[in-house]
């Protein structure tokens, strides 16, 4: 049935999005290494607007440690330290004139624990996503039965739903793996 297969493909799409979005958010949790994404987050006053740090400097990893961030003009210096100082990155911004170095510091054990339940939190969320977008799948499935479509249709396309399910959300599992090794690696 054609309105089945929409719902499926639209299901498995929502899907996709939950698991590019964790991805995303589990980029975010630094890992003691000094990554340019991790200022992806970072806004930047430019000429009035909110403009993102990538747009108005480069950043590049002369260490594993340091992250510099060389803005395109000057006078932008200042407010990209400003910008470091606000966001929640916890980050000390110096400055010598030219650039501005951020040092990473190296992470403590309690900190890494702390890193990996923030991992698995964010993960969890991922596949809480999941199954809401299985619930309203099955929920629109079992609505399109109301109206005429025949039960064994609706249980075999709430099969593929599950199995979609529990393909993306072995997904997330293998992002929270991949992301633990990460941080717990010293």
């Amino acid at each position: 049935m054609e309105e089945i297969e929409l719902f499926l493909d639209e299901a498995k799409d929502l899907m996709e999005k939950a698991v590019t979005h964790t991805a995303g958010e589990l980029l975010k949790i630094r890992a003691g290494k000094a990554m340019p994404n991790l200022l992806d987050g970072v806004m930047v006053q430019y000429y009035g607007a909110s403009t993102p740090l990538n747009q108005v400097a480069s950043v590049s990893t002369p260490d594993a440690r340091t992250l510099a961030i060389k803005p395109w003009e000057r006078n932008l210096i200042g407010d990209i330290e400003r910008a470091i100082i606000n966001s929640d990155l916890g980050l000390a911004p110096q400055n010598n004139g030219e650039m501005v170095i951020l040092t990473i510091p190296a992470l403590t054990e309690e900190r890494r624990l702390n890193l990996v339940k923030q991992a698995k939190a964010e993960c969890e969320h991922g596949k809480v996503s999941i199954r809401n977008i299985r619930k309203d799948t099955n929920d629109a499935l079992r609505k399109l039965q109301k109206e005429g479509v025949s039960e064994d249709e609706v249980k075999r396309a709430e099969d593929r739903v599950q199995k979609l399910t529990d393909s993306y959300s072995a997904k997330i599992d293998e992002l929270l793996v991949k992301k633990e090794k990460d941080i717990m690696t010293v």
